[in-house]
This record gives structure tokens, C-alpha cells and sequence, in this order.
């Protein structure tokens, strides 16, 4: 993982709930997005946008922008709801960094970010069944 001068790095922050997924390239500090997908823009049944399926295909388009822009490798910063919701993220983080690799992008360092509480508000009650 040698980063030279001539090869550029940017930041992959990958959201994915059980709901959607999102995927964001932004250059190495953060602030100026360069391509970003979502699950609606590769399916058309909203239950579909969450999936490891829709995820490999968004992950591929963005690959291909990205290396137009002059990126070659990327770190990944993956989050799930988080919040007093749940920690865990959805099925398409996976499948998104495979996708990602797998498209030629070198990938760097893969960290959770998924926001933790310090006793925030109150969790929701359990529903019954």
C-alpha cells in the first residue's frame, strides 16, 4: 500500500441500511464529492435497493467514473444507521467493497464509522409479536 505521487486516493463512504444503500467517492479530504449512487438509480422495486445486487452494480458505474476522474485506489468508510438504531450495516457494505475491488480500484484501509451513542435520546420499546 504505497501511495506515490502519481497515483490519487479518495474516500469511499459507503451507507447502507436495510433499506438502501449509498455509495460516495470524495477526494482524500473529504469535501468535494467527485461521483455518488444509490440503490434507487439501479432498481426499480424499492425493496430491491438494499441488496448485494444493487449494490455490485452501483459500485461498478462508480468505479468507472472514478477512473475517469484520475482515482486509482480508495479507502472505505462504511456505516450502518447507527444512532440508538442498528449498529450493524445492511447486506450491500459487503458487496460493495468486493464490487469495488473487484472493478480494479486498490483498496486502502476499510473502517467503521457507524455513529455510536454516549446516552443520547431513549431507544425505542420493543415491539411485541
Amino acid at each position: 500500500m504505497s501511495e506515490s505521487a502519481d497515483d490519487k486516493w479518495g474516500i469511499a463512504h459507503v451507507y447502507a441500511s436495510f433499506n438502501n444503500t449509498l455509495i460516495t467517492i470524495t477526494d482524500q479530504t473529504g469535501a468535494e464529492t467527485i461521483v455518488k449512487s444509490s440503490g434507487g438509480s439501479v432498481v426499480k422495486q424499492n425493496r430491491d435497493e438494499a441488496s448485494p445486487y444493487a449494490a455490485m452494480q452501483m459500485a461498478e458505474s462508480v468505479a468507472e467514473q472514478v477512473k475517469e476522474a484520475g482515482i486509482s485506489g480508495i479507502h472505505v468508510r462504511v456505516r450502518g444507521p447507527g444512532g440508538n438504531g442498528n449498529k450493524s450495516p445492511g447486506p450491500g457494505a459487503q458487496a460493495t467493497i468486493r464490487a469495488l475491488a473487484r472493478a480494479g480500484l486498490e483498496i486502502g484501509r476499510i473502517e467503521d464509522v457507524t455513529p455510536i451513542p454516549h446516552d443520547g435520546t431513549r431507544a425505542p420499546k420493543n415491539k411485541r409479536v
